[in-house]
């Protein structure tokens, strides 16, 4: 079996661009493949690349039995195909955007997943979500106040402080996903 790197964080909290910041670094890497979620929010150019549907069609894909993870968050439903089985199957790592949410459930049905936690400051938390501009005021708050209350025990994680520069955080993030054994380790 391959590996599975759960990365997970709050909103805001930069996981869309560490993802993508590892994903360009590692492209001449066929061992790993980075999951492309299914979202009932539009595409956004400057967010994540993730695969918009209607609400209508991620319940069909659900009964499908077409996801290997789902759940709903902030008012949209999140989806990541059955597809990482068959990558996990053939020994690849695969990348996946978690929700801390589901982080439970998710190490339930991937025992051996290697939980990553993305860790963001709340004034650069708060900044960040200003600065993308989705959520109202009142959204925005709530969004910081759900996160003060999910703050999920990070024992076992590799956690990786987004505060400083993106090419610190994108390095560590690489270095998880191809040492996770190695970065394991300097976590217990």
């Amino acid at each position: 079996m391959g590996r599975l790197i759960y990365v997970m964080g709050a909103s805001g909290s930069g996981k869309d661009t560490l993802i993508k910041a590892a994903a360009a670094a590692l492209v001449d890497r066929p061992d790993i493949r980075f999951a492309r979620r299914c979202i009932t929010r539009p595409a956004d150019p400057d967010g994540e690349n993730h695969r918009p549907i209607t609400p209508h069609v991620f319940n069909a894909l659900v009964q499908q039995g077409r996801f290997a993870m789902h759940w709903s968050g902030n008012g949209h439903h999140y989806g990541i195909g059955v597809e990482i089985n068959d990558w996990l199957g053939t020994g690849q790592t695969v990348v996946v955007n978690g929700s801390r949410k589901w982080f439970a459930e998710a190490r339930f049905q991937y025992p051996d997943l290697v939980p990553v936690m993305i860790e963001v400051s709340p004034p650069i938390l708060r900044e960040r979500l200003q600065r993308r501009g989705r959520e109202s005021a009142e959204e925005i708050a709530a969004r910081l106040h759900r996160h003060q209350q999910m703050q999920p025990q990070n024992e076992g994680c590799i956690v990786i402080n987004n505060d400083g520069p993106l090419a610190q955080a994108s390095h560590a993030l690489t270095d998880a996903i191809c040492h996770p054994v190695r970065c394991e380790a300097l976590c217990r």
